[in-house]
C-alpha cells in the first residue's frame, strides 16, 4: 500500500515517549501536515491542559491529529488515563488539506496504536469534556 504522508521516525519516537510517559492530568500531542514535504511534524505537546483549552489552541482553519491522554473519573473514585486520537478538521479547512488529512488518518492511527478516534468537525465548540467523555464511557 502506498502512503501519501510519511510518518518520520523522530516523530514516531515523540509519540512513543508521550504514549507511555505518565502524566496525572490530561496532555495532548499534536501533529500536522506540512503539505510540501508530505510528512508529519509534531505541532505542539500540552501537559495538564483542560479540553477547553487544549479547544482554544487547535487552528480553526487546518486539520491536526491530536493524540490525547485524558483523565477519565468515574462515580467511584477510580481514575483511568485512556490515550485517544482526536481527528480535528474543521470545516473551514483548505479541501486540499482536509484530503490530504483524511488519506493519511488510518496509518497515523496505526502508528499511535489508538482504537478509539474521536472526530471532531464544528471546531471549539465540539471539543468540550462533555462530548470528549461521553465518547469515552460508551467504551471505557
Amino acid at each position: 500500500m502506498s502512503k501519501t504522508v510519511d510518518i518520520p521516525e523522530e516523530l514516531k519516537q515523540a509519540l512513543r515517549k508521550f504514549r507511555f510517559g505518565r502524566c496525572n492530568s490530561s496532555a495532548a500531542m499534536v501533529v500536522k501536515i506540512d503539505k510540501k514535504q508530505l510528512k508529519m511534524v509534531e505541532d505542539e505537546t500540552y501537559d495538564d491542559i483542560s479540553i477547553d483549552d487544549l479547544a482554544q489552541e487547535l487552528p480553526e482553519n487546518a486539520p491536526r491529529y491530536v493524540v490525547l491522554s485524558y483523565e477519565l473519573k468515574y462515580v467511584d473514585g477510580r481514575k483511568n488515563y485512556p490515550l485517544v486520537l482526536v481527528n480535528w478538521s474543521p470545516t473551514g479547512s483548505e479541501t486540499s488539506l482536509l484530503t490530504l488529512h483524511a488519506s493519511a488518518l488510518i496509518d497515523f492511527q496505526n502508528t499511535v496504536d489508538v482504537q478509539k478516534v474521536i472526530e471532531i468537525r464544528d471546531g471549539a465548540e465540539g471539543l468540550t469534556k462533555e462530548a470528549i467523555e461521553a465518547k469515552l464511557k460508551s467504551t471505557f
